[in-house]
């Protein structure tokens, strides 16, 4: 056995997109390399007025093998306490915190100053976001107060590496790439998964031209600027669908105002409600690429996830995305307007997939979960 480490952060019953899925996959990677390896999850995660989504929970298993503590109250001070006792207990050799809000900053900043004090444990903040992509009161104290009580910080784009040098210059940081999602099961051929789509009610045709937006809906990931570019007559010419699948996570209505405003409802397949992970591949599998019309981004999620099923993507130039996808080689890097991304659409059609799957193939070699694993152990201060 290599050691103990505790990854700290949402993980199932919770329905954290993202966050839960890597939080998982982690953990597996740390028990693949020998680890003793469990996680500390959210008893509260969200007070239900702060939660955008429908539900906070799912109603899929607990994935196999893997150990899940409910543990952290996000707003219970006295919870923050006794959980660092915990914590500072048991005495893990490591501890993977994962930062992504500055909500959580006083619950999880304050849970490990308790750990600290009994002077072996060290913390490692796998941070996704220092600045937010929608800034509230209090972002840059709350922080601060996480950041003070780390040792050392893995970020996955540049962007947060920058933002993250603003707060802290002299601890220990890497930079390392997200790896990729490979547990939402195999890539299936591109006519199974229309079918499959169209017993749920989605009208995939299998000859038809998809573009897939995939994740929550949020003001930042730019999907009325994707709504308006399907409004562009030469993308209706060119018979492009658009197939949103994803939960929204604010005001529905601006949307579907939107559609009806640029009449392009009938170019679009919308399954807005939560994906649960054994339906992600069948999203993924129908489409002929995916777009992040995005307004700002750190790293996404989304990306991986088309990596691993070979789907080639159309992003806009903004954060990290544009290192992750090698213009015209693995996908297209766009302007994030309206008729630029009605360009890359086009283009991409032009070119045609094919263009991009040996280049996909090339370029996942960087992403794998031993080699996050590897970075982590190597940061750790001595």
């Amino acid at each position: 056995m290599n050691g103990t480490v505790i990854i700290l952060g949402p993980a199932h019953p919770l329905r954290g997109g993202g966050l839960t899925t890597f939080n998982h996959r982690l953990a597996k990677a740390f028990l693949q390399e020998g680890y003793d390896c469990r996680i500390y999850s959210f008893s509260l995660q969200y007070p239900s007025f702060l939660f955008p989504g429908s539900s906070q929970y799912t109603d899929e298993p607990a994935p196999e093998g893997l150990t899940i503590h409910s543990r952290v109250n996000s707003i219970n001070p006295l919870n923050w306490w006794l959980v660092g006792e915990e914590l500072r207990r048991l005495r893990p050799d490591i501890i993977v915190v994962r930062y992504w809000l500055p909500f959580m900053g006083p619950a999880l900043g304050t849970i490990l100053r308790r750990v600290r004090r009994n002077k072996h444990t060290r913390i490692i903040a796998l941070t996704d976001n220092i600045i937010p992509h929608e800034r509230r009161p209090g972002d840059i104290p709350f922080t601060r107060y996480f950041l003070k009580s780390c040792d050392a910080f893995i970020t996955m784009s540049e962007k947060v590496m920058q933002d993250l040098r603003l707060f802290e210059k002299d601890k220990p940081a890497l930079q390392v790439p997200h790896p990729l999602y490979d547990n939402f099961g195999e890539p299936i051929p591109l006519t199974a998964a229309r079918a499959i789509l169209r017993e749920k009610g989605l009208k995939a045709e299998e000859n038809d031209r998809i573009l897939l937006f995939f994740g929550f809906i949020r003001k930042y990931k730019g999907l009325d600027l994707l709504l308006e570019a399907m409004a562009d007559e030469r993308i209706r010419a060119a018979g492009i669908k658009l197939l949103v699948a994803g939960e929204f996570y604010e005001d529905e209505r601006v949307y579907r105002e939107q559609i009806e405003r640029l009449g392009i409802r009938d170019r679009l397949l919308l399954r807005t409600d939560f994906i649960p992970d054994q339906d992600v591949k069948y999203y993924l599998c129908a489409a002929d690429a995916v777009v992040q019309p995005y307004r700002n981004a750190t790293q996404s999620g989304v990306t991986p996830l088309a990596y691993h099923f070979g789907k080639p993507m159309i992003v806009t130039n903004v954060g990290g995305l544009p290192a992750l996808v090698p213009h015209e080689r693995v996908g297209l890097v766009v302007q994030p307007e309206a008729a630029a991304l009605a360009d890359g659409m086009l283009r991409f059609y032009e070119l045609g997939a094919d263009h991009f799957i040996p280049h996909l193939r090339e370029e996942k070699e960087k992403y794998s979960w031993s080699k996050l694993v590897e970075n982590i152990i190597k940061i750790i201060p001595c």
